[in-house]
């Protein structure tokens, strides 16, 4: 983990412990840098601060934030009255109780920071790191970064904590707002094919490192062709399944599972 930038430094209060700490994003997306660009000469497209009352383009220091009210007007927040409005700044997540490792729900997960003691050797640090993991704990707090209140879950990884900010409740879109779901009656039989087919398709130890964005790369290597002036063929649209009437359930788990054990057999005489 790089020790070269941290996104914020404070201290984890613990009951009457404090321990110093630093905040390391731990995520780094990859995707392929795509610009805007004029069809005609390739110049990149500049996006404009544009009036549609007053035709004409807005310099920044022209530019005030409003909040729209319920009769259409605007109330225009000055730098000023929203430095005012800002929550205070704390330099220190305050731990506000401990939770089940399994209490957690996944939609709640947001982004994740690594956390590092501010000195490597702190007791306190490690001594919450192997308490936590030794009960299944995870520990919820709230703390201020960049002008916003988070709550996050912290909780063991590795040599070190895992800070994840989570969402509020409030945000979450649930389930039964978007679909009245009805849920059908599992029969036992295709209850029991599904996990002889879940079990044939269980790892011994999950390794992400298998999974790779082959689009992304196949993508990338393409294009480098392309810009030196490789001919590239043309990708063949994959057949469409064609409209037949669908097997039962139990019949395609059946099929699934007869298929996954020739597999095994497969690789078994390479």
């Amino acid at each position: 983990m790089s020790r070269t930038i941290s996104v914020w430094k404070g201290s984890i209060s613990f009951g009457l412990v404090n321990i110093n700490v630093e905040l390391y994003s731990a995520i780094k997306p990859h995707s392929i840098g795509f610009k805007l660009l004029h069809a005609k000469c390739h110049t990149p497209i500049k996006y404009l601060r544009w009036c549609p009352k007053c035709q004409k383009e807005v310099a920044w220091q022209d530019v005030v934030k409003g909040l729209e009210m319920e009769n259409g007007k605007y109330f225009i927040i000055t730098k000023e009255n929203l430095e005012k409005l800002k929550p205070q700044k704390t330099d220190y997540i305050r731990i506000s109780e401990f939770i089940n490792n399994s209490d957690l729900l996944p939609i709640y997960l947001d982004q994740h920071y690594y956390l590092a003691p501010a000195k490597v050797t702190d007791r306190a640090f490690f001594l919450l790191k192997a308490t936590i993991e030794k009960m299944d704990k995870i520990a919820i707090g709230q703390f201020v970064m960049r002008d916003k209140q988070y709550v996050c879950a912290i909780q063991s990884f590795k040599n070190t904590l895992l800070l994840s900010t989570l969402n509020y409740e409030y945000e979450i879109k649930h389930v039964n707002k978007v679909e009245d779901l009805k849920v059908p009656k599992i029969e036992a039989e295709e209850l029991k094919l599904a996990e002889q087919l879940v079990n044939k398709l269980t790892s011994k130890k999950f390794d992400m490192s298998k999974y790779k964005d082959e689009f992304m790369v196949q993508l990338q290597k393409r294009i480098k062709q392309m810009a030196k002036g490789v001919k590239i063929p043309e990708i063949k649209e994959s057949k469409k399944i064609s409209k037949t009437k669908e097997p039962s359930l139990i019949k395609a788990l059946q099929a699934s599972i007869k298929n996954e054990s020739s597999s095994e057999v497969r690789v078994g005489r390479r």
